[in-house]
């Protein structure tokens, strides 16, 4: 099999995963909400979208492999992303009552809050489409108390109201108990009737807790909340009906402020996307030129490098996507000669590398330039030399860079993405704006391989400090066990359904989602000056 096809084969399991996926809690399921009336939360997204147009998925292999004994919980129970409603982009939360009624698992807290966090982040509106039976109680435990829990959901839908960010929610289904503050905290409310209920209690705690026998619709039915407790502002005889008066919401909200990133005419790349098929190597430890890859993505292939001759396990350059001015930071894979004349390992981030893309950081905030990180790194050299050149510090010195960043940052995992330089390179914990992994992606403190080895090491020094010895058969099937179990963690839908990374994608849908993106970051201007702290550049 070619490199291209052992590539092509990777992005056609990631199509088969998605398209699993897509079915939520299954076709008897999705077949049961239609007899009721209703549709999925994703034909939901599906009508409310403009046609034609693009929803970037937040999110989808949330819970991938999790939540096993009980039963699964495809995406979390939720279908989040930005999609483009009456021509402006949006934040967009829809219950899955096909999984579980659309009970919230602890993951699908965490889901939200991604959500949520993106349309503060991009002062985005955001619509959701509520159809959940609440908090899934046998998990209460792990999402309800803590500050990243259920809870802090309606803290951010005050925050948001505060900020001015428009909250609009049409409750099509169940919204019980916590979960009835979410549309009611959110600045407009509808309700579908016949499926639509909101409730602090349902009939059946109504019941054991007063006594009260009360049926669903006059407890917290559409005609109730709009003519006498007035909670909801409008109800509406069907979904498709509850939608178009959304669009016509969404229609009417005023321009917001730019941020004042650039953008010209978009140029389609000079090379073909298509060839990141034949120059991404399958096998990790083959070399590849980065450089290659980011010539299939950006505006007439073209790079505007920063010292290109400096630092050269790292390349800094300025390039636009889709019209789009952006900095990049990407790691280089194939060996490369130092100004010393040495041969420096590729994906290996040296002294003057990370002191060169610091710098270029710092460059980019003061052009107010989107930045935009291409992972493929194995760490910061290690060993004496190294040390001794002060490794330690320059690497602090991008850390600091990354950190302190005030222009919108986006993250690609394109191949390994190990220990610190993860971080350097603005991983998850350095609040990129968006963060996708390709089907080659690879996260952890190390390659497989190497925790392995001192895995056994220190498995195998316990059994000796007990008086046990171990034959190189046993040796060879323990490490076999943790070479298996450490390759299952290092899975790009292992990250995908932690939320390490809002998503897989197949690695041609990457200059589109760059573009939008940017187009959301550019709604939100920069209020806050850079400044790298103690660690100056």
């Amino acid at each position: 099999m070619t490199n291209q096809e052992s590539l092509l084969q990777l992005v056609h399991t990631l199509r088969q995963k998605y398209d699993k996926v897509k079915l939520g809690g299954g076709q008897k399921k999705i077949d049961a909400h239609h007899q009721k009336g209703k549709l999925t939360a994703r034909e939901r997204i599906d009508y409310l979208i403009d046609t034609d147009s693009r929803f970037l998925e937040i999110g989808a292999f949330v819970a991938d492999g999790m939540y096993e004994e009980e039963g699964g919980c495809p995406s979390g129970g939720v279908v989040s992303g930005i999609g483009y409603v009456s021509g402006k982009q949006c934040v967009i939360v829809a219950n899955d009552a096909t999984v579980k009624a659309g009970a919230w698992f602890p993951i699908a807290a965490k889901k939200n809050l991604r959500a949520q966090e993106i349309a503060m982040e991009n002062r985005l509106p955001v619509i959701y489409l509520v159809d959940s039976a609440g908090v899934y109680l046998p998990l209460q435990a792990e999402v309800f108390a803590d500050k990243e829990h259920f809870g802090r959901i309606f803290r951010n839908n005050a925050q948001m109201s505060a900020m001015g960010i428009v909250q609009i929610s049409a409750i099509m289904g169940s919204c019980v108990a916590g979960g009835a503050y979410l549309p009611i905290m959110s600045d407009e409310a509808l309700i579908v009737e016949g499926t639509g209920s909101l409730f602090l209690a349902g009939p059946y705690l109504v019941k054991s807790s007063i006594g009260e026998d009360v049926d669903a619709e006059i407890l917290g039915g559409a005609t109730m909340h709009c003519e006498i407790s007035g909670v909801t502002d409008n109800k509406f005889p069907d979904d498709k009906s509850c939608l178009d008066a959304i669009k016509r919401h969404i229609d009417k909200i005023g321009k917001p402020i730019s941020a004042g990133f650039d953008r010209k005419i978009p140029e389609a790349p000079a090379r073909l996307p298509e060839e990141i098929y034949t120059v991404l190597p399958v096998d990790r430890l083959k070399p590849y030129d980065m450089r290659q890859i980011l010539e299939c993505i950006v505006d007439g292939s073209e790079l505007d490098e920063y010292k290109p001759d400096y630092g050269k396990t790292v390349i800094c350059t300025y390039a636009r996507v889709d019209g789009w001015a952006v900095g990049i930071v990407a790691n280089q894979r194939k060996m490369v000669k130092s100004g010393k004349g040495e041969m420096q390992m590729g994906g290996v981030i040296y002294s003057e590398s990370a002191d060169k893309a610091a710098r270029f950081i710092m460059n980019c905030n003061q052009k107010k330039i989107p930045l935009v990180f291409f992972q493929d790194v194995t760490g910061f050299m290690v060993g004496s030399r190294a040390e001794q050149g002060g490794i330690v510090k320059d690497g602090a010195k991008m850390v600091n860079a990354v950190a302190n960043s005030v222009v919108p940052k986006f993250t690609f995992i394109v191949g390994n993405s190990y220990g610190a330089g993860n971080y350097a390179m603005c991983g998850k914990a350095y609040d990129p704006r968006l963060i996708y992994a390709w089907p080659t992606a690879q996260m952890a403190v190390m390659s497989g391989s190497t925790a392995a080895k001192t895995l056994l090491q220190i498995q195998t020094a316990t059994l000796k400090a007990k008086g046990e010895t171990i034959t190189p058969e046993a040796e060879k099937e323990l490490l076999d066990q943790i070479t298996d179990r450490y390759n299952a963690e290092l899975s790009p839908y292992y990250a995908a359904a932690r939320l390490w990374v809002d998503g897989v994608i197949d690695p041609l849908e990457t200059r589109q989602i760059i573009s939008i993106g940017i187009e959301a970051a550019d709604q939100s201007p920069i209020t806050k000056a850079f400044n790298v702290g103690v660690m100056q550049v």
